[in-house]
């Protein structure tokens, strides 16, 4: 025995069926489609998010970084103005002119005579490179 051939019922009733299957089918292919470019989209701007969170963290890491170097540059500055206010101090008093001029430019009084000294400090220093060669 073979198989037979079977007609199909062509009622009403299959035919609606036959439409709300094709129509239910349709709906579910636009919703894979509409998920698709939702979920594509949702990547996208995940992506665009994450990717300048990292930029702005490097940039406000090295904006820390030079915060950092100016403030030990603020530092430095201030300690170079506070020398540079007490050498003025200094400057205003004359027994401080009168000392300096006569280290420094071996100036003297009437009378007084000017003994340079060697430093301690750069005969070791010569010794040193002396014996280094």
């Amino acid at each position: 025995m073979g198989i037979k051939n079977v007609a199909a019922l062509e009622t009403k009733y299959m035919k609606q069926q036959e439409v709300l299957m094709k129509k239910a089918a349709r709906r579910k292919k636009l919703l894979i489609r509409r998920l698709t470019v939702f979920l594509l989209l949702t990547v996208a701007l995940s992506y665009l998010v994450i990717s300048s969170l990292i930029s702005k963290s490097s940039v406000l890491e090295s904006m820390e970084k030079e915060k950092l170097n100016l403030e030990q540059t603020l530092t430095d500055l201030k300690k170079e103005q506070s020398m540079l206010e007490n050498t003025i101090v200094k400057l205003n008093d004359d027994e401080y002119i009168a000392k300096l001029a006569r280290s420094e430019y071996f100036l003297s009084k009437e009378g007084e005579i000017i003994f340079n000294l060697p430093d301690e400090k750069k005969d070791k220093d010569k010794e040193k490179e002396k014996v280094s060669y």
